[in-house]
C-alpha cells in the first residue's frame, strides 16, 4: 500500500473526528425553513396576513383579544365562511354566482310567507330551501344550457330576485318565524341562529363537510377537472353540465342558509338590498382572498373560511379602533389586493417562476 495512502476515514476527510461541525441546521435556519413551508402552503400567504392584522390589533388596542370581542366578531366572520363555502365550489368550475346577496335577501321572507301560510317551522323552513335550490338550478341551466354567461346569468338574478323580495314584502320587515324578542329563546331558535356560537359551529360543520368532499369525492374531483380542462373533461365522460348545476345549486343553498341563520338571529327580516349587496361582495371577496381562483381550477374551503375571518378581522378591529365608516370599504379594498398579490407571488413561489 503506497505511503501517503490514508486509511482513516477522518484522516481521508482531513479532519480529526472531534473537529467536524456538529450535525443539525441552527434554531434560525430551521425557524426560516418553517416559515417557507407556510407560505408556500396554498393558504399560507393569507394565513399570515391574518396573524399579522390580529397581532396589530392586539398591540393597538385593549379590548381586540378578550372573549366578548370574539363573540362580537363571529357576526362578521361565520355567516360569510358559509357564503364563501359555496362559493368556491362554483368559482372553481370557472363560474361565478351574483346572485347569492339576492338569495340571502329572499330565503327569509319565504320562510316567513311559508310559516305563515299554516305550515311548522321546519316544514317551511324546507321549503324555503327548496326555493333556493331552484333558484340554482335556474342559474344552472341558463348558463349550461342556454349558454349565457354565469355572470350575466346571475346578475340578472340578483336584480329580479331582489325586485320579488320587495314586491313580496311590501318592503315592510317580518318578524323571522320561531324566534321571539321579548321571550326565551326555542329550541329552534338556539340550532339556527339565535344561540351565540350557532352560526360558528354551522360554518366550521359546512367548512369541513365541503372540504372533504372537494379532496376526497368525485363530486369535488369533477368539480377540479371541470374548472382546470371542460373540454377535456368532458372527452373522459364527467358530466360536465351536471357538475356546474350541481354547484349552482349548493352554492344558493349555502346562501339561503346564511339568510336565515342571519334573520333568527336579529329575530326580524329587513327588505334591505343594500345590505344584501355587502354579503355578496363579502362572500366573494371572502373566497377570493383565500386563494380560489377566479379563472377556476384552483381552490380550497380552508382558504374560504381564513379569507372570512381576515375580512371579520379587518371589520372588528376597525370598528374597535373608531375608524370612520367611511374608510372600512377602502382598507377591506387594499387588504383584498395585498392578499391576492401574496397569493400570486406564493403560486409562482410554488411553481418555480420567481424569475423574469
Amino acid at each position: 500500500m503506497p505511503a501517503d495512502t490514508a486509511t482513516d476515514p477522518a484522516a481521508r476527510a482531513g479532519t480529526r473526528p472531534r473537529d467536524r461541525e456538529p450535525r443539525g441546521r441552527p434554531l434560525g435556519a430551521g425557524a426560516t425553513g418553517l416559515g417557507r413551508r407556510l407560505l408556500t402552503l396554498r393558504e399560507g400567504s393569507v394565513i399570515v396576513i391574518t396573524i399579522v392584522v390580529a397581532a396589530y390589533f392586539a398591540v393597538t388596542t385593549d379590548a381586540f383579544l378578550t372573549w366578548d370581542n370574539f363573540k362580537t366578531l363571529l357576526p362578521y366572520f361565520a355567516p360569510f365562511a358559509i357564503l364563501a363555502a359555496g362559493e368556491v365550489l362554483l368559482m372553481i368550475n370557472g363560474e361565478i354566482d351574483l346572485s347569492i346577496g339576492a338569495v340571502y335577501l329572499f330565503t327569509p321572507f319565504m320562510f316567513h310567507e311559508f310559516h305563515e301560510a299554516g305550515l311548522p317551522l321546519m316544514a317551511a323552513l324546507s321549503f324555503a330551501m327548496l326555493m333556493c335550490a331552484l333558484v340554482g338550478l335556474f342559474n344552472g341551466f341558463f348558463t349550461t344550457v342556454i349558454g349565457i354567461n354565469s355572470f350575466i346569468t346571475t346578475l340578472g338574478t340578483l336584480l329580479g330576485l331582489t325586485g320579488l323580495t320587495l314586491i313580496v314584502s311590501n318592503a315592510q320587515p317580518v318578524q323571522t318565524p320561531g324566534t321571539d324578542v321579548l321571550g326565551e329563546a326555542t329550541t329552534f331558535s338556539n340550532f339556527f341562529g339565535g344561540s351565540t356560537y350557532s352560526e360558528l359551529i354551522w360554518a366550521l360543520a359546512i367548512v369541513i363537510v365541503l372540504q372533504l368532499v372537494l379532496s376526497y369525492t368525485r363530486w369535488g374531483i369533477y368539480t377540479v377537472a371541470v374548472g382546470s380542462n371542460r373540454i377535456g373533461a368532458a372527452e373522459a365522460g364527467i358530466k360536465v353540465r351536471l357538475v356546474i348545476i350541481r354547484n349552482f345549486i349548493l352554492c344558493a343553498v349555502c346562501a339561503g342558509l346564511v339568510g336565515v341563520l342571519e334573520a333568527v338571529r336579529t329575530t326580524s327580516v329587513q327588505p334591505d338590498p343594500s345590505g344584501a349587496n355587502d354579503v355578496l361582495f363579502g362572500g366573494i371577496a371572502a373566497a377570493v382572498i383565500g386563494g380560489t381562483l377566479l379563472a377556476g381550477g384552483s381552490g380550497t374551503v380552508v382558504g374560504a373560511l381564513i379569507g372570512a375571518l381576515l375580512l371579520g378581522v379587518l371589520n372588528d378591529g376597525l370598528i374597535i379602533e373608531g375608524v370612520n365608516a367611511d374608510y372600512l370599504n377602502f382598507y377591506l379594498g387594499v387588504a383584498i389586493i395585498l392578499a391576492m398579490a401574496a397569493n400570486t407571488y406564493v403560486s409562482r413561489v410554488r411553481r418555480g417562476e420567481t424569475r423574469g
